[in-house]
């Protein structure tokens, strides 16, 4: 096994890997919702920046390929963290966690399949347009509000948006945690800035449906 393999092997190794490759998903959820909120334009300007997207066919599958790597490696390593942190815990082992991860952390796993459930049914729904019988491949700003106006499906894309919000929180916080500034110093702006990305994304993404269940968006 060379040299790179064997730190990427480690647990610190599998740790960074988990921060990369949650960092890319961060990247492109940020542009994700930032390209949601233009629904609140109207439909010219979120279909028109679909439109665009969907013209650079370069980026949009090197985006889609990096986004699937990312995601695989990233379930893989946390996968195999928390095979190991077992395998290595003694028994009557009592783990000690930061008061303001540990809700956020104990929620990770079953999180992390609700937002990957979440993800299959969303691609399956508003990118291939399998599931929904109303679909436009040019009219995504109809695609959206056919969609989320659906009572059950809103609600489903909100409790998802809660576990979005735990996911990034725990996966924020931990960064500065993997990269070394767990000093005390430093948990305030853990702290605020975890929070940040945590509210701001979901709140983000679920005032969508919000404004589409209450009218705002038709």
């Amino acid at each position: 096994m060379t040299g790179l393999g064997r730190f990427l092997g480690s647990t610190i190794g599998k740790k960074i890997v988990m921060a990369v490759s949650g960092l890319v998903w961060i990247g492109y959820i940020v542009v994700h919702m930032s390209g949601n909120l233009l629904a609140y334009a109207g439909p010219s300007a979120i279909n028109d920046w679909a439109a665009f997207l969907k013209s650079t066919i370069p980026l949009l599958w090197g985006t889609r390929i990096l986004l699937v790597v990312a995601l695989v490696v990233h379930i893989q390593a946390a996968y195999s963290l928390k095979r190991l942190n077992r395998l290595s815990r003694p028994v009557g082992y009592t783990r000690v966690q930061h008061p303001a991860s540990t809700l956020a952390s104990r929620t990770m796993g079953w999180g992390g399949v609700l937002l990957l459930v979440f993800l299959v049914y969303h691609i399956l729904e508003l990118t291939l347009g399998v599931v929904h019988p109303v679909f436009s491949h040019t009219n995504v700003y109809g695609n959206l509000v056919s969609y989320l106006g659906i009572w059950w499906i809103g609600l489903f894309y909100l409790v998802a948006m809660v576990a979005l919000a735990a996911h990034l929180y725990h996966g924020v916080w931990s960064m500065f945690q993997t990269v070394g500034a767990v000093h005390p110093r430093y948990d305030r702006l853990r702290r605020t800035v975890a929070t940040l990305v945590a509210i701001v994304v979901p709140v983000g993404f679920a005032s969508i449906p919000l404004a589409i269940l209450f009218g705002l968006l038709r």
